[in-house]
């Protein structure tokens, strides 16, 4: 019998996956932290013969090179994905055999980048799973616009005929195995439920369900923006990522957390945004341990800037530097832990700033309370609706943008809670007033503010 097990990466919102038989497996789109792969094949006590990229990725650092040097498996990368270590190609049709009647066929199925290559896994001649990468997602596909703005539209076209090549070759009952599409911003939009099959997402799916005008049309007007990290991360990937090192940080003393906020770098607070709220050290900045910590750290720092880690368990620090390593944030500068009052240096004192709900806002507004109301959401979610008069300046903008921020206390909000958290951190560093709305937007118009919504057009 087959096996298939799920690795999910649930901070980036993607997942690899572990397959095969009695003795043997592969692994598809493995993570840069390798430990937990073969720690699950120790578990199923398998061999990794084999590890399988589906293509050159874009939102996080693989460790397919480093993994198939220490199990020694073969390493099948798409024949046309370019890149500078050795490696087995492997191209359209291609197969291998995992274990005894358990055989890897690759399918070609461009969209998500022009070398991007599905495997269909099949159990004595019977499709029993289908790892689709960024092509065939759960309700939505990969989106075409990674690699190059002048194929994005050529892309979107070849994603619409690799859904369709992946449902006439598959059985309705194949189970869909993507890697992206669990939050991550390498799926066109975010997938809706946790599994699928080629069946139903030939009822669901709109790259399955419409014409290819009118799929494309849709796909790229709901396109959102790109988190700059990936602009580093197919680089890396293609010249094959160096070992992921996690030994501890070393650590700091409250002189040297001054001397590196003096210096410029940047010190990051992983508590809770409440946590931080009540009691932080000035100039540094919140991006909480347990929401899209690689996600929004990786996309605002300017890339390659010295950071250090504070947090207030060695398990949550150990847990965010294993999901920094993902993204290529490698070797925090040094790191913290414990009580914050000994993070400062004596006779300094903790910053804090106060939290609020949307009601709160009403509230002050309904004072005549002179107040800035800054969305912190992606454009996309601006687009829904908005509180009358607030400015819009999205959290991932905000750091090269704050000098746009008018005068006065600044009450952020995002959609929930962490980005506001984020961005009153940002703000608070700089020397602002400001009010971290923590509350879900939907509360905004049950508090009583008005909000602007965008006319229908049909």
């Amino acid at each position: 019998m087959f096996f298939v097990d799920t690795l999910e990466a649930k901070g980036l919102g993607n997942r690899s996956y572990l397959a095969g038989g009695p003795r043997t497996a592969v692994v598809v789109d493995p993570p840069r932290d390798i430990d937990q792969v073969i720690a699950a094949a120790a578990r199923r006590g398998v061999r990794i013969a084999f590890v399988a990229e589906t293509h050159v990725h874009n939102d996080y650092v693989t460790g397919g090179l480093e993994l198939a040097r220490v199990t020694g498996a073969r390493y099948l990368v798409p024949a046309g994905a370019h890149v500078s270590f050795a490696r087995t190609p492997i191209a359209d049709g291609d197969t291998v055999t995992v274990d005894e009647g358990l055989v890897l066929r690759a399918i070609a199925t461009p969209g998500h980048t022009p070398h991007h290559t599905s495997y269909a896994l099949t159990e004595d001649g019977h499709g029993v799973a289908a790892f689709t990468g960024g092509s065939l997602l759960i309700g939505t596909v990969g989106r075409p616009d990674l690699v190059e703005p002048r194929l994005t539209g050529q892309l979107a076209r070849a994603q619409h005929a690799s859904a369709h090549r992946l449902a006439d070759e598959l059985a309705d009952e194949v189970p869909v195995l993507p890697t992206h599409g669990f939050g991550s911003f390498c799926s066109s939009s975010q997938a809706e439920g946790d599994a699928t099959t080629i069946g139903r997402e030939r009822e669901t799916n709109d790259a399955l369900t419409l014409d290819v005008d009118t799929f494309v049309t849709r796909m790229l007007a709901g396109l959102d923006d790109v988190p700059a990290y990936y602009a580093h991360m197919g680089p890396a990937n293609a010249a094959g990522p160096a070992p992921v090192d996690l030994t501890a940080p070393s650590p700091a003393d409250a002189e040297e957390i001054a001397s590196r906020l003096a210096a410029g770098e940047w010190v990051v607070d992983l508590r809770s945004r409440t946590a931080f709220a009540e009691g932080h050290v000035a100039g540094s900045f919140n991006f909480e341990g347990d929401g899209k910590l690689a996600t929004y750290l990786a996309w605002l720092i300017p890339w390659g800037k010295p950071v250090t880690l504070l947090a207030a368990t060695a398990e949550q620090l150990a847990a965010a530097q294993r999901e920094l390593a993902r993204v290529g944030i490698d070797r925090p500068a040094a790191a913290a832990t414990g009580d914050p009052a000994g993070w400062v240096r004596e006779g300094e004192r903790l910053a804090s700033f106060p939290r609020a709900r949307f009601a709160g806002l009403a509230a002050v507004r309904e004072r005549g309370d002179d107040v800035v109301v800054l969305d912190v959401r992606r454009d996309s979610e601006r687009a829904g609706g908005h509180i009358d008069g607030s400015v819009h300046i999205p959290v991932h903008e905000l750091h090269g943008r704050m000098g746009e921020v008018p005068d006065g206390v600044v009450w952020v909000h995002c959609a929930g809670g962490m980005r506001a958290a984020i961005a009153a951190s940002l703000l608070d560093a700089a020397g602002r007033d400001v009010v971290a709305v923590d509350d879900g937007f939907e509360a905004a118009t049950e508090a009583g503010l008005t909000l602007v919504r965008p006319e229908r057009t049909d």
